[in-house]
């Protein structure tokens, strides 16, 4: 019998991350391409997520009547049921059945859910997380999401839209979210949040190596890195910043759910996460109850921009 292939993707505001992976799990091909999200350009998405397919297909080899399913994670309120993107904010999606399209371009099952909570169950079934029931997982990346397994489960809350841990109000007098309310914890601890602090230091005429890169909008992850390791004082202020609402915004999270696990996720872990990782730990004792503390564990993810892929996998695996 002819091996089977499942085709999984991470489909972001500016690219696609796509991996064939074969019967035992393991990745044999991968592909990036670049999306051009916005104006009405639905289609378009739906068009580079076709030609994504097509692509690792025809390059890999593989034959389109050996694919078993095709999965993908993306931002935004996806009702996982139907395959309908409600709501997106990096893509031009309102109530879009992405689904049907793909399952007909391709004649294979399609998956699709929230990128970070598909990367919390990615970390879950295959990575940092593995082996526990009671998952919190925060991703830092451009924003801030959240994902959480409750005993052994995803747990999804109403019509798909719980774990907004970005937008939990740490600070109601605090600075501007993109969302409208002030103070959210995506408006302190995400690249847009640390980006924000380093313009309103440079304005201020405080030097910094990130200043040029944050006056279009946020810094790459490596620059972050690199800033970090020259000590420059505003890139450290703004993870120091980012890290103490991590804390507790951390610390909230264990009082309510009481979690064997926190994981941390997204570009930002990737880039700088032990750093994030140890600035989070000096400080979140304070903000846990002690008792319900000393039973959690805090953790980097650790499948990397991989943790998408796998738990898009890891729901064909249970469909």
């Amino acid at each position: 019998m002819a091996e089977s292939y499942n085709i999984c993707l991470d489909i972001g505001g500016t690219k696609i991350l796509g991996v064939i992976f074969n019967s035992k799990k393991e990745i044999i091909y991968r592909l990036k391409k670049k999306t051009k999200a916005g104006g009405d350009s639905s289609q378009n998405v739906e068009e580079v997520i076709v030609s994504v397919v097509k692509e690792l297909i025809s390059e890999s080899g593989i034959k389109k009547n050996q694919i078993n399913a095709i999965a993908a994670g993306a931002p935004g309120v996806i009702n996982q049921k139907t395959g309908v993107v409600l709501f997106s904010p990096n893509l031009p999606w309102r109530n879009y059945n992405i689904r049907k399209p793909i399952e007909d371009e391709f004649g294979a099952p399609f998956y699709i859910g929230n990128d970070v909570n598909v990367g919390v169950l990615g970390e879950y079934k295959y990575g940092a997380a593995k082996g526990y029931k009671n998952v919190v997982g925060l991703f830092v990346g451009t924003g801030m999401g959240g994902g959480l397994i409750l005993n052994g489960k995803l747990f999804t809350g109403n019509e798909f839209k719980a774990a907004e841990y970005g937008h939990m109000i740490l600070d109601p007098e605090g600075p501007l979210c993109n969302c409208g309310q002030r103070g959210c914890l995506e408006a302190f601890s995400s690249k847009q949040g640390m980006s924000s602090y380093i313009r309103q230091q440079a304005a201020r005429g405080r030097e910094s190596m990130l200043s040029e890169a944050v006056q279009g909008g946020v810094f790459k992850s490596k620059l972050l890195k690199q800033a970090l390791a020259e000590n420059d004082a505003v890139a450290t202020e703004a993870v120091d910043r980012a890290c103490h609402y991590l804390a507790i915004a951390s610390g909230n999270l264990v009082n309510t759910f009481s979690p064997d696990i926190v994981v941390y996720g997204g570009g930002v872990i990737e880039a700088v996460g032990d750093i994030f990782l140890e600035k989070i730990l000096a400080e979140v004792d304070r903000y846990c109850m002690p008792s319900i503390r000393e039973t959690v564990e805090f953790k980097k993810a650790a499948l990397g921009d991989d943790s998408i892929l796998y738990g898009a996998l890891s729901m064909i695996d249970k469909a």
